[in-house]
C-alpha cells in the first residue's frame, strides 16, 4: 500500500517535548513548552585542492554539526529542568535524550525529532515588569550531539 499523501501541512503549534532522565526518579519529563527551535544540522564542506589539478576545488563532507535546541515556556513552578541546570553548574553534567513530537489535528503523532546526549547549556529566567500584561517566560537551551527524524 503506498504511503498516504497529505495535502495540507501540519500546524506548528501542536507539539510536545519529552526529555528523559531529567527528574531525580529517572522518569521522562514531558514539558508544556510554547516554543521549540533549533532543529538544524549542518555538514560544512571541506575545500581541498592538490597542486596537480586545475583551479577546481574539491569539496568533501566535513564534521556534522547540530545547533542547540531552545525551548521556551511559561513559568509554572516545575523545578525538574532547573535542578538539571543546577547539576551542570555544580560540575555534574548529566547527558540525556529526548524528542520533539509534532502532532496532527487529532493530537496523534505525525513526526518525531529525536535528540541525544543533550545537556543544559543556558537558562534564561523571566523578565518581570509590573507595567506589562504578559506571561512570565523562561528559556532552556540544550546542546545536543545527535538529531534524527522518525516519521
Amino acid at each position: 500500500m503506498p504511503p498516504v499523501t497529505r495535502e495540507d501541512p501540519y500546524a506548528s503549534y501542536n507539539f510536545q517535548i519529552i526529555v528523559t532522565n531529567v527528574s531525580d526518579d529517572g522518569v521522562a519529563v514531558s514539558g508544556s513548552f510554547t516554543e521549540a527551535s533549533g532543529l538544524e544540522l549542518e555538514i560544512p564542506p571541506i575545500e581541498y585542492r592538490t597542486g596537480s589539478e586545475d583551479t577546481t576545488v574539491r569539496k568533501i563532507p566535513g564534521l556534522k554539526k547540530y545547533t542547540n535546541l531552545t525551548f521556551k515556556r511559561g513559568v509554572t513552578g516545575h523545578v525538574g529542568f532547573w535542578n538539571w541546570v543546577v547539576e551542570a553548574l555544580n560540575g555534574k553534567v548529566r547527558r540525556t535524550s529526548g524528542s520533539i513530537v509534532l502532532l496532527d489535528e487529532n493530537r496523534q503523532e505525525a513526526m518525531r525529532w529525536n535528540f541525544d546526549r543533550a545537556w543544559p547549556t543556558k537558562y534564561t529566567g523571566p523578565t518581570l515588569s509590573a507595567t506589562k500584561n504578559e506571561i512570565a517566560m523562561e528559556t532552556l537551551v540544550l546542546a545536543v550531539e545527535k538529531l534524527e527524524i522518525d516519521v
